[in-house]
């Protein structure tokens, strides 16, 4: 795991290396880039930068006045990619879609194509399922009590928590790794609840999703048909939204694509980003 300072604070994360396509993946609310551990080994043609962003997983806490809105994550995003110096990327976001909104904050110069998958988009943030626990976090005390709910069954497999995201399910030794953090460490755990009370409201969320329209590179939707947390209508909307957009459906599958249909991911972002465009 290597590590570049932005000016929100300490950045980790995982580069494959090579001369191939630059992809960099984000990952959802407490997890890291591991989120994509069946994907990358797929794609060994690509550079693959799996950065860890501050939603609950990362080991280092942010700066205290670091700003963990979703835009201002958006933003750290970026610092991401301009400290690690690299353009033309696939910027490629499954779950949390506030990595859009580097186009909304005029941000998004690095980035030559975009994927999303099965991500948060206009005003679902955060999605039904994660609502009760962002109201949690707004209460005296409640990042602490959300964090005692993390080593629950309900919290790992009800479908009306982390059990939605994925059909197959997830180990609970990665759910182990990714709630620790938060689970032990205060800063961690006052990041993760900047983060989730920092939705803007819902009538900004839409404001910001017109001003995506701007982005006239390539775009690919790719969206679980089954999904649980983010409406198969979304995929419609975002690619009738971007200029230059298609759309893959991809079935037995929830959230978490890279998760339930790695090869079926894999095989989108092969398609989408040819290496011969290097």
């Amino acid at each position: 795991m290597q590590t570049l300072n932005v000016p929100a604070g300490p950045i980790a994360y995982e580069d494959t290396g090579g001369d191939g396509p630059v992809m960099v993946f984000g990952h959802g609310l407490l997890m890291d880039g591991r989120q994509w551990r069946k994907v990358i080994p797929l794609l060994p043609e690509y550079r693959c930068i799996t950065p860890t962003l501050p939603l609950g997983a990362h080991t280092a806490p942010m700066n205290e006045d670091a700003d963990l809105t979703e835009t201002g994550v958006a933003r750290i995003l970026a610092d991401f990619l301009d400290a690690l110096d690299v353009d033309d990327v696939t910027l490629v976001l499954n779950d949390w879609g506030g990595g859009q909104f580097v186009i909304s904050e005029a941000r998004d110069d690095r980035v030559g194509r975009l994927v999303l998958a099965s991500c948060t988009a206009f005003d679902n943030y955060p999605p039904k399922p994660a609502r009760p626990a962002a109201l949690l976090c707004r209460l005296p005390g409640g990042g602490w009590i959300l964090t005692r709910m993390f080593g629950t069954r309900f919290f790992r497999r009800s479908t009306r928590a982390y059990g939605a995201m994925s059909r197959s399910g997830l180990p609970d030794a990665l759910y182990d790794e990714w709630f620790r953090p938060a689970v032990e460490n205060a800063a961690i755990r006052r990041d993760l609840v900047k983060f989730a009370v920092g939705a803007p409201s819902r009538r900004r969320l839409l404001e910001l999703s017109d001003q995506l329209r701007a982005f006239t590179r390539p775009v690919l939707v790719v969206w679980a048909r089954e999904d649980r947390m983010m409406p198969l209508a979304h995929a419609d909307r975002l690619t009738e939204l971007y200029p230059d957009a298609t759309k893959v459906v991809i079935d037995d599958s929830w959230t978490l694509i890279p998760e339930d249909q790695p090869e079926a991911m894999a095989a989108a972002l092969r398609k989408f980003v040819p290496v011969s465009i290097s």
